[in-house]
């Protein structure tokens, strides 16, 4: 059954949704970061999909600097997008810099990279951070950072395209398999309709702020996992709600999991994270690892 609104808020009939919520979770929460989905949890169900971090930080200016050091993946690619403030990046190749709200990173740790920042100077700070599952294709190949201006993103009504395509609107980052990733934005009242394209079994929704029915009621700081198969999603905002969604074909692999890394087979799990080591040790040489 659908939650009762709040007294004074928009009320609304259901949505024509034909796939249902499957489950929900808030994740677990440390510090400003509430972890929403891992490989040991939803990601197994939605992987590609396989990490999901929802950032939400206020009072920063007051909070001092928060800092994660140098760490490594392999295997995956990570995608960093904000709805306000922004962050710091550094990475194995000694390049630092800042991402600020509405700029896009997205991280291709392949074969093995280390990468590390902190939060920046903006008092609130707001986003999400995905990480996808690489095919065996591409899980060993060179490690690449890209970094998209908001000038050069792609939009589409309400969406932002971050990965994919929506319409006319396609992402200026090249997928790894095929995935649809998106940024959203609705006033109260406002309906937005996806149809997934052909082979998009998997899909998931995860709030920022607002709400939504779909017609199940999904509210800020939780995400959603529907159920599987090629139906449209039909969202209606019960507020003023900015929120990101997820469609895939479903990853076709296990997930073989490392400490740092996810791989299609232990064989290249051993390959990535002999990689990794290799670059610590560079690293510590340096003197920027300990």
């Amino acid at each position: 059954m659908l939650k009762p609104l709040p007294p004074g808020e928009i009320t609304v009939n259901p949505v024509d949704s034909h796939r249902a919520i499957a489950f929900r979770t808030r994740g677990y929460t440390q510090g400003p970061v509430t972890r929403l989905m891992s490989p040991a949890d939803h990601g197994e169900i939605l992987k590609p999909f396989v990490f999901l971090d929802l950032i939400d930080a206020k009072d920063l200016a007051h909070a001092g600097e928060q800092r994660m050091g140098l760490h490594p993946h392999s295997g995956i690619a990570t995608l960093t997008w904000l709805f306000e403030g922004s962050v710091n990046y550094e990475d194995d190749l000694g390049r630092r810099g800042q991402i600020d709200h509405d700029w896009m990173e997205w991280m291709h740790a392949g074969s093995g990279a280390w990468h590390g920042g902190g939060f920046g100077k903006s008092d609130r700070l707001r986003g999400f951070q995905l990480w996808v599952a690489l095919p065996a294709s591409s899980e060993l190949t060179q490690p690449y950072s890209r970094y998209v201006h908001p000038d050069s993103r792609s939009i589409e009504g309400p969406v932002t395209v971050l990965l994919g395509q929506y319409g006319q609107a396609k992402a200026n980052i090249e997928s790894p398999s095929p995935i649809n990733y998106f940024s959203v934005k609705l006033k109260a009242g406002e309906t937005w309709r996806y149809q997934p394209p052909l082979g998009h079994e998997v899909a998931w929704a995860a709030v920022s702020v607002g709400s939504l029915l779909t017609p199940g009621l999904i509210e800020a700081g939780e995400m959603a996992t529907f159920e599987e198969g090629e139906d449209a999603i039909e969202f209606l905002a019960v507020r003023d709600t900015e929120f990101v969604m997820g469609s895939a074909t479903k990853h076709p692999y296990e997930l073989v999991l490392g400490h740092y890394s996810v791989h299609t087979s232990p064989q290249t799990l051993l390959h990535g994270e002999t990689r990794i080591q290799e670059i610590a040790n560079d690293l510590r040489q340096q003197g920027r690892l300990k």
